[in-house]
């Protein structure tokens, strides 16, 4: 029983945290600064002042972030869905794979060049700095989400590229030598690797679907536990087969994400709430890994200090403003992707992998990755709410939506379909009278701002309206909803 009192404090600080975490989104809204980011901090000054909180081995941060990933990725693409990913999937490949690549040779240059670094410890570090992070950027501007195919491509090339990065991180490491042997050997690797978890992720995605939708649960708490345990299957599987097991798991996640199936909503709230869970963890726990003393400590902090510089003001506007240059956006919008390349736990987690793996120099490669995520989404994730405004990027502000009303059946409801009224189609400033519905379609419900409208022949509806609309599939009236 000697242990009961010691754990007992374990767990109530631990609940603290998560407290915490949770109340924290006020002042990250009024600051700016990302909750997770918030939290690194914290967890990094803590362990300056009690070393005992970083007895966690690397290895063991590397797992638990890990871990974390995987539930980000899976909510990420579920959030993605299908149908929006679809018309930027070529820029968003796009992005990802030549972006990563990219960003990470022009930073491994840079790094040898003025900072010291030879080759292999230069690619490493401008590999490990070459992923983005969504989760930052969405978490800096707080309930203002990012409308059309910004706000889309945004968390397509930052999901696309954390896969690719890990798999090129992983490439690199399992390079021996120099030369075009090692060249080669490497880029089979990261070819064997993507395709791989292309398969596993388009069998696994296809295959939960399955699940979801043809395979009932006795209790409706296990759907969203299946998904996530099946989630975490499809990684592990992926990786044992030598796959991007990151990449499976974001496709999965695409693949599902539009799909009608039993209890899909809560589904979706609890993969939210794991992953939202996840991110704080990963950053509390690569936090404690390193204090802010030793990332500081040195030449580390100037040599991150001036990385973080060059990468944001020069090497993402210059490189990927080419790489952008044949996806159509208008100015602002392109100017706001650029410099929305924050970064989050990913970098820090390829940071891991090279002290695991005992690379000569690898304490000062870790302590750099960190100070350049710390500059990143302190002074670029500072602004972008600034530079949203000044670049007019579209942006609709999503207000807590605290009751609900609903009914649930027994079977799938037929004929049932949710419309958004976008600006400029039919539906826009049309009173329900007037719409072209039939005598087998009518309109049931109607949210406006969150609001319910109540449903007469002289209502008129807006942008931006929510309405349920019953009609036979064969003539679901879509059309009505759709820009002319």
């Amino acid at each position: 029983m000697h242990d009961v009192i010691p754990f007992a404090v374990v767990v109530a600080c631990a609940a603290l945290a998560v407290l915490a975490a949770t109340g924290s989104s006020h002042l990250s809204e009024r600051t700016h600064i990302p909750t997770p980011a918030m939290f690194l901090v914290a967890a990094s000054l803590l362990v300056d002042v009690f070393p005992d909180l970083g007895s966690l081995s690397i290895r063991a941060d590397q797992r638990i972030a890990t871990v974390a990933l995987v539930l980000i990725l899976f909510d990420g693409g579920m959030h993605i869905g299908l149908r929006r990913f679809r018309p930027v999937a070529g820029a968003v490949v796009w992005l990802g794979v030549a972006g990563t690549l990219v960003t990470a040779a022009a930073l491994a240059f840079a790094a040898h060049t003025l900072f010291d670094f030879g080759w292999r410890p230069a690619l490493l570090l401008g590999t490990a700095l070459a992923p983005t992070d969504p989760a930052v950027v969405f978490s800096v501007l707080g309930r203002r989400e990012i409308a059309g195919r910004t706000g889309t491509l945004l968390e397509g090339e930052s999901g696309a590229n954390d896969p690719v990065g890990i798999a090129l991180m992983l490439s690199v490491l399992g390079s021996t030598g120099g030369g075009g042997g090692a060249v080669w050997h490497g880029a089979v690797e990261f070819g064997a690797q993507m395709a791989i978890g292309i398969a596993f992720g388009v069998l696994g995605g296809l295959g939960l679907r399955w699940l979801l939708q043809h395979l009932p649960m006795p209790n409706a708490a296990l759907y969203p536990l299946r998904a996530v345990a099946f989630a975490l299957l499809v990684y592990g599987a992926c990786t044992v087969a030598h796959g991007s097991g990151f990449l499976a798991v974001l496709l999965a996640g695409i693949l599902v994400g539009d799909t009608r199936a039993p209890y899909k909503r809560e589904i979706e709230r609890f993969s939210s709430a794991a992953s939202s869970l996840a991110e704080i963890v990963a950053f509390t726990v690569l936090g404690l890994s390193i204090p802010l003393s030793v990332a500081f400590g040195g030449d580390s902090g100037w040599t991150g200090v001036g990385l973080a510089a060059l990468l944001i003001l020069v090497i993402r506007p210059v490189l990927l403003g080419v790489l952008l240059a044949p996806i159509r956006l208008r100015r602002g919008e392109r100017a706001f992707v650029l410099w929305s390349g924050l970064k989050g736990a990913v970098p820090i987690l390829l940071g891991t992998y090279v002290v695991t793996e005992g690379v000569a120099g690898a304490g000062r490669i870790y302590a750099v990755i960190f100070v350049v995520v710390l500059v990143s989404v302190a002074f670029q994730g500072g602004l972008l709410p600034t530079l949203a405004r000044v670049w007019h990027v579209p942006m609709r502000v999503r207000e807590p939506e605290p009751w609900a009303l609903g009914m649930r059946f027994r079977d799938e409801p037929e004929g049932l379909h949710r419309f958004v009224v976008l600006q400029g189609s039919p539906a826009d400033g049309t009173a329900v009278e007037d719409l072209p519905l039939g005598e087998d379609m009518w309109i049931s419900m109607i949210s406006r701002a969150g609001r319910l409208v109540h449903v007469r022949g002289d209502t008129v509806l807006r942008p931006g309206d929510d309405v349920l609309l019953l009609a036979p599939d064969s003539a679901a009236g879509g059309d009505l909803f759709r820009p002319r």
